[in-house]
């Protein structure tokens, strides 16, 4: 796909196995590189799960699961992905974690290596600023689970050329993804949206609009939504959508930004939702139930 043949990912967690399994899928030699062996091998037992599942609804052949783990190959070593086309960072929402890397791999990458972020609120100039090759860096956004949604925000910032947005524009849909224009702002277009409707759920609990089964009631039945607010922040992560309320209000200083004290002080209880076992629901019974939060 244009001059894209081999796919590195760095960060093998939630979003970027999803990322490595949809670009090996695509037909892409794909490297995923992670800071330790236990990362790699809990994301590549997750990819194995999501393809077996897929093989099981009918909606993948076993052959294809078989060639895609073939693709797949994974490493702790940065240096490995220096001869991949192009490299896509999901790592956690730290700029200062995110810019070592990215100046480690502008060092050994190819000049045609396009660089892109996953990054759902840092903006994709203070990434491309870190390198030698602004030109050729972008913001590929993709929504969790990877290979279900088919959302892939494409980010273009000041200094992005047209033939790398082309590129990577072209690129997303090769994965058999929609992919959408999106100016380099933080939040994009879908969390720019999405956040404040977030927290203002979570203002509304604290203020005893509803209770947490009701709100989320209430937005599923009369918006027609999936899922409601409250549930959806507890498969998102408290702790993810709490960091990216920072950064989001630091880039505007909106009070529609500011992470709620009821959602911080979940944060520091280690209510971080599915993944921590309990947030505004306790995972620990089938169906779960709303949290106890003292309110």
């Amino acid at each position: 796909m244009d001059g894209i043949e081999r796919v590195g990912v760095l960060g093998c967690g939630l979003m970027g196995s999803g990322i490595a399994q949809v670009a090996a899928a695509a037909g892409y030699e794909t490297l995923v590189r992670d800071v330790a062996q236990p990362v790699l091998d809990k994301g590549k037992g997750t990819i194995e799960k999501s393809l077996a599942r897929l093989v099981e609804k009918g909606k993948l052949p076993a052959a294809d699961r078989d060639a895609t783990v073939r693709r797949l190959t994974f490493t702790t070593v940065v240096g490995d992905l220096k001869s991949c086309h192009i490299v896509i960072e999901a790592v956690t929402e730290d700029l200062e974690l995110k810019n070592a890397l990215w100046k480690e791999l502008d060092g050994l990458c190819g000049a045609g290596t396009i660089f892109a972020s996953n990054t759902s609120s840092l903006t994709i100039a203070a990434m491309a600023a870190a390198t030698q090759r602004p030109d050729r860096f972008v913001g590929l956004h993709f929504f969790n689970p990877v290979p279900l949604m088919q959302l892939v925000e494409v980010v273009r910032t000041v200094t992005t050329s047209e033939e790398t947005f082309r590129r990577a524009y072209a690129f997303a849909g090769s994965l058999g993804k929609e992919p959408i224009a999106a100016k380099d702002t933080s939040g994009f277009i879908v969390n720019l949206l999405l956040v404040p409707y977030l927290l203002d759920a979570v203002r509304a609990l604290e203020h005893g609009v509803g209770s947490v089964p009701d709100i989320d009631k209430a937005m599923q039945l009369g918006c027609g939504y999936p899922m409601g607010p409250l549930m959806l922040l507890d498969f998102v992560g408290l702790d993810t959508t709490y960091k990216i309320a920072e950064i989001m209000f630091a880039e505007y200083k909106e009070q529609k930004y500011a992470a709620p004290p009821l959602l911080k002080r979940m944060v520091l209880a280690g209510m971080h939702g599915r993944k921590s076992g309990k947030g505004f629901y306790d995972y620990s019974s089938t169906p779960p139930v709303a949290s106890s939060l003292g309110l």
